[in-house]
């Protein structure tokens, strides 16, 4: 029996290699904004302190030295948490870039295997062609065979 072998059997390879590539892309990607979004609850945490402590400060006896320094650590960490929400925007964007790459990929991928499909398709229609000739040939000889006895 005839053995399928499909002529772009190495491109669908390279195919899947490049969407598993691009699925570590991916997860990597998404590990990023993770730790992004982690780094920001904890800046966000820290803010919270800090203005529970500024609230203390103002209620019990009045330290300007504390509550000037407790003043300065909330604008550095307004800033720092601006900066951290730039860095998560930016680490979306690159989740968004991976995940785009990545239909691409498995868009090309599942035509490949489609073509594949019906590559092999075709071979089964010629197989089940060829095997029906052979059949009405041996119907045919074996017909004109007994004929002539």
């Amino acid at each position: 029996m005839a053995k399928f072998v499909y002529r772009m059997q190495n491109i669908l390879e390279l195919t899947e290699k490049l969407e598993a590539q691009e699925k570590i892309n991916f997860g990597i990607a998404q590990q990023a904004v993770n730790d992004e979004q982690d780094k920001l609850k904890e800046l966000l945490a820290k803010r919270t302190e800090y203005d529970k402590l500024h609230e203390d400060l103002v209620k019990g006896d009045i330290d300007f030295l504390k509550l000037k320094q407790c003043e300065q650590a909330i604008t550095i960490m307004k800033v720092k948490i601006r900066d951290q929400m730039l860095e998560l925007q930016k680490a979306q964007r690159n989740l968004e870039r991976a995940r785009k790459k990545l239909d691409e990929v498995m868009k090309d991928r599942k035509t490949h295997e489609n073509l594949r499909d019906k590559a092999f398709e075709e071979f089964k229609k010629e197989l089940a062609a060829e095997e029906s000739k052979a059949t009405d040939e041996l119907v045919s000889y074996t017909y004109h065979d007994s004929e002539d006895e």
